[in-house]
């Protein structure tokens, strides 16, 4: 007997288990609250860890047409532009977990994973639909969604993001937190910048209170650059985009080195998202009760230090995907696979969230912990650098 899934939430990660779950053989209904489907952001990094599973999923060729390849991952002094550790990416994440390192545009992600949900399943998609509320029983989950009938199915999975709706009925453990930090994102055309500035390959700058990352994204043609310093937005303030962005973030970095002020003063359009977070997940009670399932950031919003949000959202449906194939053996009733799911899961995103946290310390670090920091990384450079328990992680994929 084919099983219901509601799925709240049409970005990576809402999508990401549309899929994953209509190829588990279950009927997918999704509901997406804006009014059109679309991916605000910039760039994301992918590590094989999460490319393995877009690969199983049969998606190896449109990520390929979309994504940027870079050859190693580089490392420098926010302050004197000096190198301080390199890993290799390219055919050596290759040989080693068996996937490449990809860099790409959020919104080519999303698209991507869009047109496989429409043209590989027989999933609904429901736009301006935001989800109200849900009740649950032994036998069903009911949801309301606003301009509709109430629908049931046999499970409802919450991918509606940080500020989830279907956590905050689930849990109840009120807001995310404000982090203190602010990310300053924009893109460019490499065509556009001089030569010099031009780069296939993905440079993290270090400094006191600060970082910054760039990376080739939409095949190498454009730039993705992403600022992060720590302060707050005014609370009457625009927290996307207003014209004071470029003033302050130039202030944010005025000690930097003329390598680093030359890049970021060549850009235009700064957007600026005031980052929050949650703790590290606790139990395998925050991914999932009863019939319910979260998913993504509704489960385990992280800081992005370790460029592993939609990442972890992906590596999630996947593992959704594997034990709702299971929940249709008659054996194995919904609540129990998708409290398998919780428990397969939660501990990794933990780590993940975890080390994202460590890894904000140690990127801003100053004083005697940035010298250790920055010996460290002279020394060891890819020892430390390289993630296998990471990188090398083991995904569900159908």
């Amino acid at each position: 007997m084919i099983k219901q899934a509601v799925i709240a939430g049409g970005g990576i990660g809402g999508l990401a288990a549309a899929l994953s779950a209509s190829r588990a053989g279950w009927d997918i209904r999704l509901f997406e609250r804006a009014p059109a489907f679309s991916e605000v952001g910039a760039g994301v990094q992918l590590g094989p860890n999460v490319v393995k599973v877009l690969h199983g999923w049969g998606l190896a060729q449109p990520l390929e047409a979309v994504a940027a390849f870079p050859g190693r991952l580089q490392v420098r002094s926010a302050v004197s532009g000096q190198a301080l550790g390199e890993l290799p990416l390219g055919a050596s994440m290759v040989r080693r977990y068996g996937a490449p390192y990809v860099t790409l545009h959020r919104a080519d992600l999303h698209g991507l994973l869009l047109q496989a949900v429409q043209l590989q399943t027989d999933a609904k998609l429901h736009l301006d639909r935001p989800l109200q509320s849900f009740s649950q029983t032994a036998q069903a989950v009911t949801v309301k969604t606003e301009g509709g009938p109430e629908i049931e199915g046999d499970a409802l999975i919450g991918a509606d993001g940080v500020w989830s709706t279907v956590r905050q009925q689930l849990l109840g453990d009120g807001l995310p937190r404000r982090t203190g930090h602010l990310a300053y994102r924009a893109l460019v055309s490499q065509a556009s910048l001089p030569e010099k500035l031009r780069t296939q390959h993905v440079t993290v700058w270090l400094g006191p209170r600060m970082h910054v990352v760039q990376y080739p994204v939409r095949s190498g043609d454009w730039l993705n650059v992403v600022a992060i310093v720590h302060g707050e937005v005014a609370a009457d303030a625009d927290p996307w985009d207003h014209s004071a962005n470029a003033a302050d973030l130039a202030a944010a970095l005025a000690g930097s080195c003329a390598a680093l002020r030359e890049l970021v003063d060549a850009l235009a359009g700064w957007r600026l998202w005031a980052l929050s977070d949650r703790a590290p997940m606790q139990g395998a009670h925050q991914h999932a009760i009863g019939r319910v399932a979260l998913l993504g950031d509704a489960a385990h919003p992280m800081l992005p230090y370790l460029a592993q949000g939609a990442g972890m959202a992906i590596e999630d449906a996947a593992e959704l995907g594997h034990t709702l194939a299971q929940a249709l053996d008659p054996a194995f009733d919904v609540p129990t696979m998708l409290q398998r799911y919780a428990l397969n899961r939660w501990q990794r995103n933990a780590q993940v969230q975890a080390r994202a946290l460590r890894n904000g310390q140690i990127f801003h670090a100053g004083g005697l912990l940035r010298w250790g920091r920055d010996t460290a990384l002279k020394v060891l450079g890819e020892k430390l650098l390289d993630m296998p328990w990471l990188y090398g992680g083991v995904s569900r994929v159908l």
